[in-house]
C-alpha cells in the first residue's frame, strides 16, 4: 500500500456565518467567512438589520421632530447628534446661538463622548473575557448619566438640545456634582489602565490585530479613533472648529501602527482630553441667556446700510446697530412697546406660554403644522465630532416648516465598509476583538 504524502491531502475551504446571532455580533450584524482552518480567506459583510428610515422620518416632520431621532442615532452619545443636527438648521438661519449656550452644549456633548469610549472600551474587554473592566467602566458611566439625568431630564435618549438653543440652563449644583464625577472617572480609568494596559494576555490579544494602513483608512473615508489609530490627527474640533473649541486646550492622542491596541490607547487618552475641555469650560463659562433672541442681535452699520441698498429691510426693525461713539445715547429703542423680536425659531420660554397670549400664540405658530420653523431656501453641510468621528448632517430648505432633504453622514459606516479588508488574512478569534474596536452602534450605521 502506497504511503500517503502531505501533497496528496486535498483541503476545502469551510463557509461560516458569524452573525447575526453571534453575542459579539450585537444581533444586527451578519459576516459571511470563507475560512481555511481558522484563518479568513474571505469575509462578506452584511448591515442593514437596524434600518429605521431616519432621513425619511426627518423629512416627513417639521424641523424641531427631528429632534428625538437623532437620539437614536448613536444611542451612546446622543448629546453630540443632537447638537449636529440643530447647528446644521441653525447654519441655515445664519444664526449663532449665546456664548452661554455653546459652553453648555460643548460641556454635555463632551460627557457624552467619555460615555460613548467608556461603553465602547468596556463592552470590548467584555467579549475578550475582562468581565471586570465591563463592570468598573459601567460604574464611570453612572455617575456621567446621573450628570445628563439633571440637566436634562433623561439618562440616554435626552433631546435636550433646541434650534437656536437648548432646553434649560445647567443647575445649580452641576459644577460641584461633575468635578466630583470627574474624579471618579479618572479613578477608574487608572484601575483599568492596571487591568488591561501591561496585562500580556490583553495586550497579545489586540497588538497586531486588526491593522489599516493610513492609505486605506484615508481612502475609505475613515474617522474619529480609527483613524488616529493610524496617526492621521483629524479631529473636526481642531480642523473645523464650531462652538468654544477653538478656546480650549486638549490634544488629539493619535497611534501608529492602526491596530486594535492602539484603538484602545486613543479611546483611552481621548476620555481624559474630553475631562480637560470639561474643566476649563466650567471655568470659563459666562452668564446669559441659553437660547437666541434676535431682539438683541446687533450688526455693524456698513452691513445695515448694505440690507437697506438691496431692499432687504425685512429684519432691520427688530435688529440694532452698533453705533459710532459720536451718537453713543441716541440709539435707545423708544418703540419696544410696539416692536415685536423675530420669533422664527426660540420657542417662548413655558412661562410665557402658560401665562400670557402672546407667549402661547408664538409657541402655537411654532408648532403647528405648515407654519412653525422655516428657514430660507438653501442647502448645508455642517460636521461635529462625534464618538466614532466625523458625523455630518447635509439639510436641504425649500423655504417651508419641513427640510426637503436630510442627509446623515454616519461615522462608523465607511470603517464597516472596510471591514471585511481588515479581517481578511487573520483569525476568527480576531474579528471579536477588531469588531469591538469598531464601536459600531446599529442606530447611526443603518439608521
Amino acid at each position: 500500500m502506497a504511503e500517503t504524502t502531505v501533497k496528496d491531502l486535498k483541503s476545502r475551504h469551510m463557509y461560516l456565518n458569524m452573525g447575526p446571532a453571534h453575542p459579539a455580533m450585537h444581533g444586527i450584524i451578519q459576516i459571511k467567512l470563507e475560512l481555511e482552518g481558522e484563518t479568513v480567506i474571505k469575509a462578506d459583510v452584511e448591515i442593514g438589520y437596524l434600518h429605521r428610515c431616519f432621513e425619511k422620518h426627518c423629512e416627513e416632520g417639521n424641523y424641531m421632530q427631528a429632534i428625538p431621532y437623532t437620539d437614536r442615532l448613536n444611542y451612546v452619545s446622543p448629546l453630540i447628534n443632537n447638537v449636529g443636527y440643530v447647528m446644521a438648521v441653525e447654519k441655515l438661519f445664519g444664526v449663532e446661538v449665546p456664548e452661554r449656550c455653546q459652553y453648555i452644549r460643548v460641556i454635555l456633548s463632551e460627557i457624552s463622548r467619555i460615555t460613548d469610549h467608556l461603553t465602547s472600551v468596556g463592552a470590548s474587554a467584555m467579549e475578550l473575557g475582562a468581565f471586570t473592566v465591563f463592570l468598573y467602566m459601567m460604574k464611570a458611566r453612572e455617575y456621567l448619566f446621573d450628570l445628563l439625568e439633571d440637566v436634562t431630564g433623561a439618562r440616554i435618549t435626552n433631546s435636550y438640545t433646541r434650534i437656536g438653543g437648548v432646553k434649560a440652563d445647567l443647575t445649580e449644583d452641576f459644577e460641584g456634582k461633575c468635578k466630583d464625577a470627574l474624579k471618579e472617572l479618572r479613578g477608574v480609568i487608572e484601575e483599568v489602565h492596571r487591568l488591561l494596559t501591561k496585562n500580556r494576555i490583553f495586550v497579545d490579544r489586540l497588538k497586531g490585530t486588526g491593522k489599516i494602513s493610513k492609505e486605506d483608512a484615508l481612502a475609505y473615508g475613515i474617522t474619529g479613533p480609527f483613524l488616529r489609530s493610524t496617526g492621521v490627527d483629524y479631529d473636526v474640533r481642531k480642523r473645523n472648529p464650531y462652538l468654544i473649541y477653538d478656546r480650549v486646550d486638549f490634544m488629539v492622542p493619535t497611534g501608529t501602527n492602526g491596530d486594535n491596541l492602539d484603538r484602545y490607547l486613543v479611546r483611552m487618552e481621548e476620555m481624559e482630553q474630553s475631562a480637560r475641555i470639561i474643566e476649563q469650560a466650567l471655568r470659563d463659562i459666562p452668564e446669559g441667556p441659553v437660547s437666541v433672541d434676535l431682539l438683541d442681535q446687533t450688526i455693524e452699520p456698513p452691513e445695515m446700510v448694505d440690507s437697506a441698498k438691496m431692499g432687504k429691510t425685512k429684519d432691520l426693525i427688530v435688529t440694532g446697530v452698533n453705533v459710532t461713539s459720536t451718537l453713543k445715547g441716541s440709539e435707545k429703542k423708544r418703540h419696544l412697546g410696539i416692536k415685536v423680536d423675530d420669533k422664527r425659531i426660540a420657542i417662548p420660554p413655558k412661562q410665557d406660554t402658560y401665562s400670557n397670549i402672546e407667549g402661547l400664540m408664538n409657541h402655537f405658530m411654532l408648532i403647528m403644522n405648515q407654519d412653525g420653523i422655516k428657514p430660507p431656501e438653501g442647502e448645508v453641510y455642517f460636521p461635529v465630532e462625534g464618538g466614532n468621528g466625523e458625523l455630518g448632517f447635509y439639510i436641504v430648505s425649500n423655504g417651508t416648516d419641513r427640510p426637503h432633504r436630510v442627509r446623515v453622514r454616519p461615522p462608523c459606516f465607511p470603517i464597516m465598509a472596510a471591514f471585511h479588508k481588515i479581517i481578511e488574512g487573520e483569525m476568527v478569534p480576531d474579528i471579536v476583538a477588531t469588531f469591538g474596536s469598531v464601536n459600531m452602534v446599529g442606530g447611526e450605521l443603518d439608521r
